[in-house]
Order: C-alpha cells, then sequence, then structure tokens
C-alpha cells in the first residue's frame, strides 16, 4: 500500500481566504483519564474530495453516492513537465484513461506543499481537455495540488464541467510520483457526513500492477 494523503494539523497549506484546522486537546489522560481531541476543519482542507453540490446548486453531496463512488482501478499520469494539461497531452494517454475510473495527474507540486509556491503556477487542464475527458466513465480525477482550476478563476470552469457530470475532485493528493504510469486499486474515502459538499479523505493505493 501507498499512503497518497497529506497528514492533518494546524499548519497545512489553505485556500487563500478559509482557516486553517484547528486540533486541540479537549481531555488528556493527566488530566481527565482519557484523551480526545478537538477537530475544527472546513470540509476542503487537507486531502480532500469534492461533491457535485460543492458548486452545482441541488446537485449530489457525498452521502448521496455508494461507498463504490471512491473505490476503483486509477491510473497517475506524469504531468511535471507541462505548463497545463492539453487536450493532445491526454489524448496521448487515452488508452489508459479507457481503463481507469481514477485519472490522478502528478505536476510535482506535492514537493511544494507548505510553501509559498504551492498556490500558484500549478498545471491545470485546459478547459478543452475537461471537455473531452468528461466523456469517459470516470469515478473521479485528481490532483497533488490545491484546485482543479485556476486560483484567479471566479467561474470555475473545470469544477463545473466535473461536478456537472458527477466526476468528483480529489484535491492536495502526495506520493503520486511513486505511481507513475501504473494502474493500481485507488481508496479515497470521505466521511460520511450528512449533505458533505466535501470531506477530507483518506487515499491510498493498494494492488499496484507493476
Amino acid at each position: 500500500m501507498i499512503d497518497l494523503t497529506h497528514c492533518l494539523n494546524n499548519n497545512i497549506t489553505v485556500y487563500p481566504g478559509t482557516k486553517a484546522p484547528i486540533i486541540e486537546a479537549e481531555s488528556t489522560i493527566d488530566k481527565n483519564g482519557y484523551a480526545e481531541l478537538k477537530i475544527c476543519t472546513r470540509s476542503h482542507a487537507g486531502t480532500h474530495i469534492d461533491a457535485p453540490c460543492h458548486i452545482i446548486p441541488n446537485a449530489k453531496s457525498l452521502n448521496d453516492f455508494s461507498i463504490e463512488k471512491f473505490v476503483g482501478r486509477a491510473v497517475v499520469l506524469d504531468c511535471s513537465k507541462e505548463d497545463s494539461i492539453t487536450l493532445d497531452f491526454l489524448k496521448s494517454k487515452k488508452e489508459e484513461i479507457e481503463q481507469s475510473d481514477f485519472v490522478l495527474f502528478y505536476t510535482g507540486w506535492q514537493n511544494k506543499w507548505n510553501t509559498p509556491e504551492y498556490l500558484s503556477h500549478f498545471p491545470i487542464p485546459t478547459v478543452e481537455a475537461i471537455e473531452w475527458l468528461v466523456n469517459f466513465n470516470l469515478k473521479a480525477i485528481g490532483f497533488d495540488h490545491i484546485s482543479a482550476d485556476k486560483m484567479d478563476s471566479e467561474e470555475l470552469p473545470n469544477h463545473n464541467l466535473l461536478l456537472k457530470n458527477e466526476i468528483l475532485i480529489i484535491e492536495n493528493l502526495t506520493n503520486l510520483d511513486t505511481l507513475i504510469n501504473n494502474f493500481f486499486e485507488l481508496n479515497c474515502i470521505p466521511l460520511k457526513l450528512e449533505n458533505a459538499d466535501g470531506s477530507p479523505v483518506r487515499a491510498f493505493a493498494r494492488n499496484i500492477e507493476l
């Protein structure tokens, strides 16, 4: 198994304008006889998954999907030398995409986690590329950076196209470099929260096909 999840703590990179998690000891063994953390976090903190209702009015939340939506065959595509993820790039990987439930994009941004550089200039798919990608029977796509759209985007075209087609979005993955061009089983399990527009996940790879 390979863990694809950043550890959640009080000092992680968060989307500008949102609050970082607050995780603190509510009870301790010395004081109370047992240990218990108090956790306050946004639903899109750390390694997380976006539901359609995050962007689309009256659309499905995460708990509207069966657990099978979050498990399936995946492949990592190496985009670390790309300025953007173009239609031509995706077409060159058509065979791998056709065989996958999840397509994950390694851009190298996982190495910038918890630095100012993490929030800028990461490669994203062009709208043309997303329009082509939604024709495949995908459960989700994922990135080792913070957004499927540019940071200064107000209309969020990629989020809208993907989530309208019930292709979920996984953001802030890590360790994708260890899986480039391999097929594997992805487990990307959210909390079972009512009306969840998103959730932190524990994402991991298993049954890797070398």
